[in-house]
């Protein structure tokens, strides 16, 4: 995770792990509970925009994606500030639908 004074980056595969997977942390220490609690909650938290690169994991269960995106709703932050302070990068652009979905579900 790279910081600067208004923009978090993160390489899920470099920062976090190349093999997320799970929805809370009783799953596995690379859940999506475990990745919005330490990646997506502080800098939110603190207006933070963040940058995500999706690309160079093994792959993405939809229960991890659900988990971080969607549980930030869950959690109290509103749809739209969510999708105004993330900004997705990745070579599938069906990936970043999918948690556009989860968020836009969540709210519900």
């Amino acid at each position: 995770m790279r910081l600067n004074s208004m923009t978090v980056k993160i390489s899920i595969a470099s920062d976090f792990s190349r093999h997320p997977a799970g929805r809370v942390i009783a799953d596995g220490p690379f859940s999506g509970e475990s990745f919005r609690k330490k990646f997506l909650e502080p800098p939110i938290k603190n207006d933070k925009h963040i940058t995500i690169d999706l690309d160079g994991t093994r792959g993405y269960g939809s229960s991890f994606l659900e988990e971080a995106f969607g549980g930030l709703i869950r959690e109290g932050f509103l749809p739209e500030r969510v999708k105004e302070l993330i900004t997705f990068k990745a070579s599938d652009q069906s990936l970043i639908q999918e948690i556009l979905e989860y968020i836009d579900d969540a709210g519900k």
